[in-house]
């Protein structure tokens, strides 16, 4: 566990995650202002509280701090093969410094990548637990979509979109990070074990928590502003207006990361969330094209989005317009076709048999008729009446 902090600092942190809550501003403040060892030292020897707590807190803290032992859970990381990742080594994103005092105080990364690089390209894919058929099936092909163009997915590891958004990724033999939480030797939840195990043999499960640390409500709202900040952007599949995904959508905001949504239907309130932040600031998006548009390079444009094309599209103009002459639901004679096209008898019939060649149009008596081909998209075989 090397990097470029000094052992006692790193050793000072990881005390810390134990003592301090995640996302804790105060102790993130103590931090810039006094230096870890001095933190440490005062919550090991107590006396008078830090700025910014009251005495009761602080003896909370104390408590905590007596019952740290650092190197019992740096031994308990490396027999799951976790390590721990902390400011200023070469493996820290530095993204995650735009949270200011509320950074983590560390990470405990079980996995074999290195997490600095990973997260470059990273986009987070989130959105709810309770999700639907549909959503599952956005976030599974969104996110294999994704990695199937080099790019990590980030979520939480958590039912419904999260698992979908993971399995995506894997299942195209992608890159995936999954943000526990709870300590990354922790499966939850635990119906997903077997899932968070092949993540982290196959990508990345990363946590603030030491290991043996079990999640709470407030620990699942905090852990949101880590997937914000650690990608370029978030999406937001499926959400409910009070989802937990919209925290981690609004955090991004708030950090200047890209924010987007895919659309569900207007009736279903699981989708009613993600309809509010397209209403705002959030950017419509319906696939992994769509979504490397927006956070990625220059030049990695989306595909324009077109209706069918049909076989007249594709026809000369001349015999194009002697087509669209024809009435779709009867035959018609040479005369009227040319009439209808404003040209002469001579040229109308001359278009109509090198149409009849194509397969658009066939001889009827006297007249000449619409085939089937002529009204369908390209690539679509035509179907018996």
């Amino acid at each position: 566990m090397t990097g470029e902090r000094p052992e006692g600092e790193r050793t000072g942190r990881v005390f810390l995650t134990r003592v301090i809550e995640p996302g804790d501003d105060v102790g993130g403040r103590w931090l810039r202002l006094f230096g870890v060892p001095e933190v440490v030292r005062r919550l090991r020897e107590g006396g008078d509280p830090l700025p910014g707590v009251s005495g009761t807190r602080w003896r909370g803290l104390l408590a905590r701090a007596a019952r740290a032992d650092p190197a019992a859970d740096l031994a308990a990381a490396r027999e799951t093969g976790a390590r721990f990742v902390c400011p200023g080594d070469a493996e820290w994103p530095a993204q995650l410094d735009d949270l200011g005092d509320g950074r983590p105080v560390g990470l405990w990364v079980r996995g074999r990548p290195g997490l600095r690089m990973w997260a470059l390209r990273s986009v987070a894919v989130v959105g709810a637990r309770a999700c639907t058929e549909y959503g599952s099936h956005v976030a599974a092909t969104l996110a294999a979509g994704l990695a199937e163009q080099g790019w990590v997915v980030v979520s939480g590891g958590a039912y419904g979109v999260d698992g979908a958004a993971h399995r995506g990724a894997l299942a195209a033999d992608g890159a995936t990070v999954a943000v526990l939480a709870s300590g990354v030797d922790q499966a939850y939840p635990r119906g997903h074990a077997a899932l968070i195990d092949r993540i982290a043999q196959q990508g990345l499960v990363i946590g603030e928590l030491p290991p043996g640390d079990h999640p709470t409500s407030s620990r699942f709202i905090v852990r949101n502003r880590v997937i914000a900040a650690l990608t370029r952007g978030t999406v937001v599949v499926e959400a409910a207006c009070r989802s937990g995904s919209l925290v981690t959508a609004r955090a991004a905001q708030r950090l200047g990361r890209f924010t987007m949504g895919v659309p569900g239907p207007v009736t279903s309130g699981r989708s009613a969330g993600v309809h509010e932040l397209l209403r705002g600031e959030a950017v419509l998006v319906t696939d992994a094209a769509d979504v490397i548009e927006l956070v990625g390079g220059i030049g990695e444009l989306a595909p324009p989005r077109r209706g069918p094309v049909l076989p007249r599209d594709l026809l000369d103009p001349d015999a194009a317009t002697v087509l669209a002459a024809l009435p779709a639901a009867r035959p018609a004679g040479p005369e009227e076709i040319a009439r209808e096209a404003r040209t002469t008898r001579e040229e109308a019939v001359a278009r109509l048999y090198e149409l009849r060649a194509l397969g658009y149009v066939e001889r009827h008596d006297d007249g000449w008729k619409l085939t089937r081909q002529a009204m369908l998209p390209v690539g679509k075989d035509p179907q018996p009446p």
